[in-house]
């Protein structure tokens, strides 16, 4: 039988635990979220959705590149950004200090190889001994070695040229390069000098971006609060955009001076694919990086076999799960 002090014990016991689960959330006006960012990335996508009233402070910072981004967390100057499935394995070998917290799953419409108008090469087998421009440690990278595999080609079968996106379409439009493995709004653009694709990797890539953090940014109880709030948002607004995309592709075709016709077809092209969805960290997602990282290691583009599990790390899996 309890005696009346166990019962007091237990009742503020209770009481305690009920006043923790219903406490206020704390006090983040103090915190400023690092956040990077592609031109007309999250902070526009965020804006359109009317997502962007933060209870912390947000500074962006933008990059031209995934790579770029994982090296601003490791030095400590952002805490969370996003890229493909690539930029992270490089991380591992160079013992970089960034997380996987959670997945984007979009559309792989837009990476293509592009030969100029006046190429003679059918297939990517033509490719044997030209020159080839690619961008060094992303979806072009990679994607271009499996085109290669699938021939009987490795890529030093190639002369492999690795170039920024602005140094390649320069490249390619003087006549530099034999063909060029890109993505993004620089096939349109060298279109209309007449390049067409010699080969889509739509069915080569898993549409698996990552988002990455700061380890210590997932430690500090603050932050960490921040970017569960962020990584909502960021669900919601791709939830947003899906559904609203003539109004989107007007304020991002002005935000990176491209056609607005040439983003609207693109994003329609993309939503025919899948939608964009924020999801939390699954062992599919693991494996599918897993993949791409053996295949570096095959081609001999990484020295040693990495293993991509330490990168992850779970944290905010259910506050994605639980943001609706």
């Amino acid at each position: 039988m309890l005696t009346l002090s166990c019962y007091v014990t237990l009742a503020i016991a209770f009481s305690t635990r009920s006043n923790s689960q219903n406490a206020a959330p704390a006090n983040l006006s103090n915190v400023t979220l690092r956040v990077a960012k592609y031109k007309g990335g999250w902070d526009l996508q965020l804006k359109l959705a009317g997502l962007d009233k933060f209870a912390y402070q947000v500074k962006y910072s933008e990059f031209t590149g995934g790579n770029l981004m994982l090296q601003a967390i490791n030095a400590n100057a952002i805490d969370i950004a996003s890229a493909s499935e690539i930029p992270p394995i490089f991380a591992v070998n160079s013992q970089a200090s960034v997380k996987i917290i959670a997945t984007t799953k979009g559309p792989t419409v837009g990476q293509v190889v592009l030969v100029p108008k006046n190429s003679k090469a059918k297939t990517i087998a033509d490719l044997k001994g030209k020159k080839v421009g690619y961008v060094k440690a992303t979806t072009a990278h990679y994607f271009l070695i499996r085109m290669l595999e699938q021939v009987g080609l490795t890529i030093k079968d190639v002369n492999a040229i690795p170039l920024s996106i602005p140094d390649g379409l320069s490249a390619f439009r003087k006549g530099e390069l034999d063909a060029w493995a890109t993505y993004g709004y620089s096939i349109p653009q060298a279109k209309k000098d007449g390049a067409r694709v010699l080969k889509s990797a739509k069915d080569i890539l898993s549409g698996n971006f990552v988002i990455i953090a700061a380890p210590s940014a997932i430690t500090d109880p603050n932050k960490k609060a921040a970017i569960s709030d962020f990584l909502c948002r960021i669900k919601k607004s791709q939830v947003w955009r899906d559904s609203n995309i003539r109004t989107w592709s007007k304020s991002y075709a002005s935000a990176i001076s491209v056609d607005e016709d040439i983003v609207y077809q693109d994003a329609q092209e993309g939503l025919q694919q899948r939608r964009f969805e924020l999801l939390p960290i699954s062992k599919g997602a693991i494996s599918s990086q897993q993949k791409v990282a053996d295949t570096f290691y095959k081609a001999g583009v990484i020295p040693s076999k990495v293993n991509v599990q330490p990168l992850w790390d779970n944290t905010f899996n259910e506050a994605i799960s639980k943001c609706s």
